[in-house]
């Protein structure tokens, strides 16, 4: 299906130009003025809007600025289609929320790219916004559940992004990392509930089961090759295994294991000795971390948890932020 492009001119030769440039690939509406912009923007909900500045009534400022403060019509991306060449007047129109500007005359080869190029962004975020979507129904679906465990995911996943901020890494890694952290026990789907609800500790063959949600979960996971959902599949594979190789699916040790795996084990940990569980109750922070400590070199990378215990503060401070909603 053609992508639809709102062109919005007080002129009938500037839009009969536009008609011609770009009636071949995409779906065009037309209006005469800012009035008549807003109610085919209601009406066609298009993909995009050329907009051009000077027009009676409402100019093509206030009809952009009106659009942004709508959420229904606010990610609509506006290109500004003007005479109007000044530094000045091209700020102006980034300040009420234009995404980019054509000036006029317009060159055809000019236009189609610009089009194209902000068509293209908007199919991203589209997809971005996708993924982040099955992050949240699959994040919800690997606890359906468990439900003991409230926000965990969500909280443990904001620990993750610190650490991992801390720990060097690039700031769009660590945002991948907090939007693949919460799958990582999606695999506890498949395990059943007497087991995962169990108000005690698990036998040794319930745990025999237990531990097989890390294989569950990659196997469901792998199956996407986007970054995000290959991150996830490593997570949710991995985050058991241990700094001196005892940990499960594959008995991994020191670096061998996955940073991801390493960053995600560490704040899931933490947050599960911090929440009361069907089994225990609460441990006190202090505790926790006392328990943490002794594990440095076993379970845990040493290196990162030193980090995790230097950046305490900002990871109070994102529990207290989680503890309320929860």
């Amino acid at each position: 299906m053609k992508k639809k492009i709102l062109l919005v001119d007080d002129e009938p030769n500037n839009l009969q130009l536009l008609r011609q440039i770009l009636r071949a690939s995409y779906q065009l509406i037309f209006a005469h003025n800012g009035q008549s912009a807003l109610a085919a923007v209601a009406a066609h909900h298009p993909d995009l809007i050329l907009l051009d500045v000077m027009m009676p009534d409402l100019d093509g400022y206030e009809v952009c600025r009106r659009l942004k403060a709508d959420p229904l019509t606010h990610d609509i991306p506006v290109i500004f289609v003007t005479a109007m060449g000044d530094v000045d007047d091209e700020a102006a129109g980034f300040d009420v929320g234009a995404v980019d500007y054509i000036h006029k005359p317009v060159s055809p080869a000019i236009v189609i790219r610009r089009v194209q190029t902000h068509l293209s962004l908007v199919h991203v975020k589209e997809l971005e916004d996708s993924q982040r979507e099955a992050i949240y129904m699959l994040g919800a679906a690997g606890h359906y559940n468990d439900n003991d465990t409230g926000l965990h995911v969500w909280r443990m996943a904001a620990y993750a992004r610190a650490l991992a901020e801390a720990f060097g890494w690039p700031e769009h890694l660590a945002e991948r990392l907090e939007l693949a952290a919460p799958l990582h026990d999606t695999g506890k789907i498949g395990i059943p509930d007497g087991i995962l609800k169990a108000p005690r500790k698990l036998t040794a063959e319930e745990w025999v089961t237990m531990r097989q949600h890390s294989l569950i979960g990659y196997e469901i996971l792998q199956c996407s090759h986007t970054p995000i959902f290959k991150m996830a599949a490593e997570i949710a594979l991995y985050h058991h295994e241990k700094w001196d190789g005892s940990g499960y699916p594959k008995g991994l040790a020191g670096d061998n294991i996955p940073q991801s795996a390493q960053i995600v084990a560490i704040a899931d940990v933490f947050d599960a000795l911090t929440m009361k569980r069907s089994y225990k109750e609460a441990w006190s922070v202090e505790a926790s971390l006392e328990d943490m400590r002794a594990n440095s070199g076993t379970h845990f990378n040493p290196a990162l948890l030193t980090i995790f215990l230097n950046i305490l503060p900002k990871i109070l401070n994102i529990k207290k932020e989680w503890d309320e909603k929860d």
